[in-house]
């Protein structure tokens, strides 16, 4: 994990720190006590790369096919003309009327 440093705040009241300014201190209450004390370091964040499930290369559309839509008819004909010759399976559909 890759350190890195933030700005630091401090309550001159009680000491209470924090990464972000704010106008009341979070352990006394007291108002216009927290001041910026530089940064602070050892703060650990952690980057990681989502890996793609089954990545695939990229076609030209002159190259790519358009046969695996298969389409199931609904039987109400102007539903399947809506929808292109019918329901395709794991299609989503958002209907509104």
């Amino acid at each position: 994990m890759a350190k890195t440093t933030v700005p630091g705040f401090r309550c001159v009241e009680c000491g209470w720190t924090s990464v972000k300014f704010a106008g009341q201190c979070g352990e006394c209450q007291a108002f216009g006590t927290v001041t910026s004390v530089g940064e602070q370091t050892g703060i650990t964040t952690r980057i990681t790369a989502t890996p793609v499930a089954g990545e695939r290369q990229a076609v030209p559309i002159t190259q790519a096919s358009g046969n695996e839509l298969t389409h199931r008819p609904t039987g109400i004909g102007e539903f399947d003309r809506v929808l292109g010759g019918g329901i395709v399976a794991g299609a989503a559909i958002l209907l509104s009327g």
